[in-house]
């Protein structure tokens, strides 16, 4: 077993996209401040919206829910926050999903 000091230069290439572990204070705030926003809303356009009204973003990598803050990085991910994409899709359907030229 081996200890490395300093975390990978971006979370991001070290998983594929997809936010790396963050501490149980800050996820427990997320989970109070964001949280609702996941559970109660209607559609997805509405979960989009007062996301970004708080500052933050969403979209799917992996298979996954991903929380994004301002600048655009992954913060953490619905399961994170206590409600996975599955219990949302089947409380609101799928979302849909469209490309963004030059996504990689």
């Amino acid at each position: 077993m081996t200890y490395q000091k300093d975390t990978p230069k971006s979370w991001a290439q070290a998983t594929n996209g997809l936010p790396g572990p963050i501490d149980c204070e800050t996820q427990a705030l997320l989970r109070l401040f964001l949280g609702p926003i996941l559970e109660t809303a209607s559609d997805w356009d509405e979960m989009s919206s007062r996301l970004t009204d708080k500052g933050y973003g969403l979209t799917i990598r992996e298979g996954r829910l991903v929380i994004l803050n301002e600048q655009g990085t992954a913060i953490c991910t619905g399961r994170g926050l206590g409600v996975p994409l599955a219990d949302i899709t089947n409380r609101i359907g799928r979302p849909t999903l469209s490309e963004h030229p030059g996504a990689q």
